[in-house]
């Protein structure tokens, strides 16, 4: 989700797609091919194919291609995603498709061809307070689909455009009822309760909402400023409980180590020795040493501690 500072400009409504059914060129061409067939029988003056239509009427024979005619023109074709609302005398018949079908002619009707397949409609809610009193601009899509075609046709005059006002109504409760924060934090809890109230409405139309994602969340530009620094605030705070929470962690270390020294000499002189090792590593061209440690290694001559130390007695007394 993006947050954006609001402006005053005024958007658009929410938009759906109106689906317009282009014409048919293969059932086009299927048509005019049985019609030219129909006519080289009835009107052809050689046999074809063995049969010769000289022994029918002019009449009967303008009788027979008129038939013919409307039978071609009662084909219907429907595609895999289409089905086709079918309505004899005015009164809801079938639900045919896909592939080829036959309508009675002038006794069947096409009403409406539904497609069934997942659609996406975007709405918006406009200067709608929260819970908490806050102005917010919302934009969101809304994914969904025909299970139903028969209600959808007969149920809802425009399902498309029903749902789309159905999407911003269910969007405008939604905010009113939660607070700036839980759209902050809880996106997909109020995704969820949007899908919810449009599906309450769009069940009974024969159609149900597959999600609804949130793409956008305009606030004010005083409140994102304020939200701006509370949020550095907050990263400021866990920085500084994390440094605490480590300086906890290194003290019970020392301290275990500590006990651990004071119960064994051995380790102490060890670590004081890797201590001085790691000064020399260094390269470092003074080392301070303690006068401790000094009396402590005198016997040992490490690292010529003793010789050292008879340099400074001696420097001493003259």
């Amino acid at each position: 989700m993006n947050f954006k500072k609001s402006n005053d400009n005024v958007q658009p409504p929410a938009k759906f797609t109106r689906r317009q059914n282009r014409p048919d060129a293969s059932l086009f061409l299927m048509r005019l091919v049985l019609l030219l067939i129909a006519a080289a029988l009835l009107f052809g003056s050689a046999p074809l194919g063995g049969l010769s239509p000289c022994g029918l009427s002019p009449q009967w024979r303008i009788v027979i291609f008129l038939a013919a005619l409307l039978a071609v023109f009662s084909l219907r074709k429907a595609r895999e995603w289409e089905r086709a609302v079918v309505l004899r005398l005015g009164k809801f018949h079938k639900v045919k498709g896909p592939g080829l079908f036959f309508l009675i002619p002038i006794v069947d009707q096409v009403y409406r061809t539904i497609d069934i397949r997942i659609r996406v409609t975007d709405f918006y809610a406009q200067e709608t307070l929260t819970g908490d009193s806050v102005t917010v601009n919302v934009d969101a899509f809304c994914f969904w689909l025909v299970w139903d075609p028969q209600k959808a046709a007969l149920e809802v005059e425009s399902y498309e455009e029903a749902v789309a006002l159905a999407s911003k109504a269910a969007l405008r409760n939604v905010i009113a009822k939660n607070e700036l924060s839980t759209f902050l934090a809880r996106g997909d809890l109020i995704e969820k309760q949007i899908q919810e109230e449009v599906e309450k409405q769009t069940t009974e139309w024969g159609i149900t909402v597959q999600y609804v994602e949130i793409t956008d969340i305009q606030i004010p530009a005083a409140l994102q400023d304020s939200l701006s620094r509370m949020a550095q605030a907050e990263r400021e705070k866990k920085a500084r409980v994390f440094l605490a929470e480590a300086e906890i962690e290194i003290a019970k270390k020392l301290e275990e180590a500590i006990s651990i020294y004071a119960k064994n000499e051995g380790a102490m002189k060890l670590k004081i020795l890797s201590i001085l090792n790691e000064g020399l590593k260094a390269g470092n061209s003074m080392m301070l040493v303690p006068n401790s440690i000094a009396e402590e290694l005198k016997t040992k001559d490490v690292f010529g501690l003793a010789a050292l130390n008879e340099l400074k007695k001696q420097e001493a007394n003259k």
